[in-house]
């Protein structure tokens, strides 16, 4: 199994910060919204719904939240219409970027995501000219519960994972679209406690940054993360020097 890349302990570090300001409801209540207007209010039948649900309730989101959420989304209340967009760029060094919004405004979204890149030296790029470098993943990261490495894979290898990987006192497990929900039912059958389960962008080849460069682009990452429309942020970065400050 493959040893953990720097930037996912940057970003489990970061995410952790959201949940302590509060920002992570934020995100949370726009892809409930956008799951429940795209696939129905029903969990049960809308597998983007409960996944959203769950990690929602992962992050102790109050049940009046979720409820509220998910009728406005299905008209029972009224509510905000949310747009789903993926942008890309190239961050200082050519280091590749993607970037998930939800926004009610995409003028506003696209200018200030441009805005970001030109302050912080890197540029937007049409699309299709940074995610081929990417592959869509199914990502699970979970504390360690007094389990070894052998203990979680012997679970997720199973139920169809890819790779398992640790750092400190966690697991980050990839699995395949395919595969994502039949290994995240593995973990939660087997009564492990899940931090967080998504889909995401993972880049195929990583591109080594230090010194300066890493700085300028934790800045760019930092005020892309900052806007209350971006959902998520992947790159290719491999941070090799110690952990940056995150602000």
């Amino acid at each position: 199994m493959s040893g953990h890349s720097k930037w996912s302990t940057i970003k489990r570090k970061k995410a952790a910060i959201d949940a302590k300001r509060g920002k992570i409801f934020t995100k949370l209540i726009k892809e409930i919204t956008v799951a429940a207007r795209n696939g129905g209010g029903d969990p049960d039948g809308n597998p983007r719904l409960r996944l959203a649900v769950d990690n929602a309730k992962a992050a102790n989101m109050p049940a009046d939240n979720i409820d509220r959420a998910i009728k406005k989304a299905t008209g029972e209340l009224e509510g905000v219409s949310y747009s789903e967009m993926t942008y890309e760029g190239y961050a200082p060094g050519g280091v590749a970027v993607m970037i998930e919004s939800v926004t009610d405004n995409k003028n506003r979204t696209v200018a200030e995501i441009r805005h970001a890149f030109s302050k912080h030296g890197g540029s937007m790029a049409e699309s299709g000219a940074v995610s081929y470098g990417f592959n869509r993943k199914g990502v699970i990261t979970l504390p360690a519960q007094d389990k070894t490495e052998d203990d979680i894979m012997e679970i997720v290898l199973d139920a169809g994972a890819d790779d398992i990987s640790t750092e400190e006192e966690y697991f980050e497990i990839t699995t395949s679209l395919e595969t994502f929900e039949s290994v995240r039912k593995a973990l939660i059958n087997a009564g492990l406690e899940i931090e967080n389960a998504s889909l995401q962008w993972v880049a195929q080849n990583m591109i080594e940054v230090k010194g300066e460069e890493s700085e300028r682009i934790m800045k760019l990452i930092d005020m892309l993360e900052d806007n209350d429309d971006v959902q998520n942020v992947y790159t290719n970065a491999d941070f090799v020097e110690e952990e940056q400050q995150i602000k």
